[in-house]
């Protein structure tokens, strides 16, 4: 059982200028304690700390937009975040939404933020409270991406938009241990930086016989810093000490982690839209941030509930296959355990995930889900079976 609640504010400054703050009250406890599967089925578990409530300020930065164009355009940052086919509004439309922006700007943004507010911002699998709750498909699996246990960080984000591109940067702050709540200021030797390229397209555009489809194509690369142990290293130390290998033991400051992923999402026809993403990291550091995935393919379909005349209802289906390396593997085979997945011994086989919804539109501020998850090989283990997971979410908006 979870609970979330966030109070969006926002203050203008100054032409341009704008000051965000987001209170939140967190409670509750992830199925298992929130251990023993890397693509964990509740999304709103990564930011809970404690069973019970805690209030706390999820973000606080100042964002300045500069622009360098006179034409106004609906240009990228108009659509990021926003679904393709009618939904609530995300957490990331939120923040990034803002009418009729100029061809050509550049955003900063300071302070404390989620990465996933801005990167990674996918229209149909993005959002564990309206969308998948399966952590492998709200963000890009093999992504560690920088947050403390609650899924925020300090930092700086920037964004460039042209049309219909976008390139985003950003360098932040890492936990100062692995899924850790206080964050590392030893930034010379711990921070986490990405790099995003956008690109808005319309397949079919200026055929008279059918309408123009939207889509949205993402590339991103990833590098962290941490305090981090190597899965080799803390191998040989166990062989060395006649031990399980402990990866604790094998840290050290400047440690490197990096990564890439990819991802589509594509209008199919009026109400039904699809997406795809892959990402991949090098899997020889141990996971510090968001979960033990260093391989992860997935894919899945939305349906708008006006083909069924609900009209604010929506119905959708994912696959994901997650994977790790092959020292990951050896690690865990050998009796070490990360934050979350590790069961003393490993007959390897890929996770796999199917993942279903209905979101139920009661009224205008409040939707009703129903969710049915089946994971294979939790925790990449075959000797673990597969599970069952059903949930029901309620989500107010007001």
């Amino acid at each position: 059982i979870s609970l979330t609640a966030t109070l969006f504010l926002t203050f203008k400054l100054w032409k341009g200028g704008e000051l965000t703050f987001t209170p939140e009250i967190s409670g509750g406890e992830g199925l298992s304690r929130a251990v023993g599967v890397a693509g964990f089925p509740n999304g709103e578990t990564f930011r809970v700390g404690e069973t019970k409530p805690v209030l706390y300020p999820a973000r606080i930065y100042i964002k300045q937009v500069f622009n360098f164009s006179d034409e106004l355009a609906l240009n990228a940052e108009t659509t990021i975040g926003q679904p393709l086919v009618g939904t609530t509004a995300t957490p990331s439309e939120l923040f990034r939404k803002s009418g009729r922006q100029n061809t050509s700007q550049l955003t900063l943004i300071a302070g404390k933020f989620g990465v996933a507010d801005f990167f990674d911002a996918d229209s149909y699998s993005h959002d564990p409270r309206t969308q998948f709750m399966n952590w492998s498909l709200m963000s890009t699996g093999a992504w560690d991406y920088p947050a403390d246990t609650r899924g925020y960080t300090w930092g700086i984000a920037l964004e460039f938009t042209y049309n219909a591109w976008a390139l985003r940067a950003l360098a932040v702050m890492v936990p100062k241990t692995a899924n850790g709540l206080e964050m590392d200021t030893r930034i010379g030797e711990a921070r986490g930086e990405a790099i995003e390229l956008e690109y808005h397209y319309t397949f079919g555009e200026g055929n008279a016989e059918r309408k123009g489809r939207k889509g949205i194509v993402r590339a991103l690369a990833f590098r962290n810093l941490a305090n981090a142990g190597t899965f080799r290293t803390a191998i040989t130390q166990g062989q060395l000490t006649a031990s399980e290998p402990d990866i604790t033991a094998a840290r050290n400051y400047g440690t490197v982690k990096y990564g890439f992923g990819a991802s589509i999402e594509q209008e199919l026809a009026d109400n039904i839209g699809a997406f795809a993403r892959g990402s991949w990291n090098d899997g020889a550091t141990e996971t510090w941030a968001f979960t033990q995935i260093d391989r992860s393919v997935s894919a899945g379909v939305q349906f708008g509930g006006k083909l069924w005349r609900r009209s604010d209802d929506v119905f959708g289906v994912a696959f994901v296959v997650n994977g790790i390396s092959q020292d990951h593997r050896d690690y865990l085979a050998a009796g070490g355990y990360g934050f979350i997945i590790g069961d003393g011994a490993l007959n390897y086989a890929p996770e796999t995930i199917f993942e279903t919804y209905y979101r139920f539109q009661w009224n205008a501020w409040l939707t009703v889900s129903g969710d049915y998850q089946f994971i294979a090989n939790p925790a990449n283990n075959h000797d673990r079976g597969s599970v069952h997971v059903l949930s029901v979410r309620t989500h107010i908006e007001l």
